[in-house]
């Protein structure tokens, strides 16, 4: 009788074990899915703004002036990432020693030959270089 107890003991905890790893798997799908409606939506933003006339190319910066997207070569990327996180760090800077209370929200730059549009988040950068005449 024991040994029979002891059975149904162990069916029991190993049924409640798998029960709570089924529930744990469920809501980790669960999780990972609006991760991946956010990249979508992102994959998608970032279609739309290439599509636009006159862009040349758009770059994704993380907070640490690593390019992490970008539709440019690699040389051009690295130097606009790095260049533009300092003055965009300058500007932000700025901002703040003006008032406190303030924060950058966009930066643009026109030269006579790009427009660089610069949208500062928490964690990135989103460059976007345009030609200007179009």
């Amino acid at each position: 009788m024991t040994a029979t107890l002891h059975f149904r003991l162990r069916l029991t905890s190993f049924r409640f074990s798998w029960q709570q790893r089924d529930a744990e798997r469920r809501q980790k799908s669960c999780r990972r899915q609006p991760f991946t409606d956010k990249m979508a939506e992102v994959e998608e933003t970032l279609k739309r703004i290439e599509a636009h006339k006159g862009v040349i190319g758009t770059i994704v910066v993380n907070a640490e002036g690593i390019p992490i997207r970008t539709t440019l070569d690699n040389s051009t990327t690295v130097q606009y990432a790095g260049l533009l996180r300092q003055l965009t760090m300058k500007a932000r800077s700025t901002v703040r020693d003006i008032d406190p209370q303030n924060d950058l929200t966009f930066l643009r730059i026109r030269s006579k030959k790009h427009e660089i549009l610069v949208a500062p988040e928490n964690d990135f950068l989103l460059i976007v270089i345009q030609n200007p005449c179009e």
